[in-house]
């Protein structure tokens, strides 16, 4: 099973950490091979970058966001465009 989850890059050890959004197995550790590459998001300064085909992409295959991903995609409206083809998240 596929899940969209943030994987944390930047320095070690520090609280200031940015993250990129993925698309990883299930199965896979937190900073473990990622199938691929969809987003991005700095919580410091706020910044959210969305690859929104691709991630409507894996959505349409089945892969399930975590709970923190979820919120990102709500706040940047990107379930919008899933409404049509009839696909719920709560």
């Amino acid at each position: 099973m596929v899940k969209l989850r943030l994987k944390r890059c930047g320095r070690k050890q520090r609280a200031t950490s940015v993250y990129r959004i993925v698309a990883i197995d299930v199965r896979s550790r937190r900073e473990g091979r990622d199938l691929r590459k969809v987003g991005f998001y700095d919580p410091i300064k706020n910044q959210t970058y969305l690859n929104v085909p691709a991630i409507l992409y894996f959505l349409e295959k089945g892969a399930q966001p975590t709970g923190t991903v979820r919120d990102i995609l709500k706040k940047a409206e990107a379930f919008k465009e899933l409404r049509s083809n009839q696909i719920k998240f709560n």
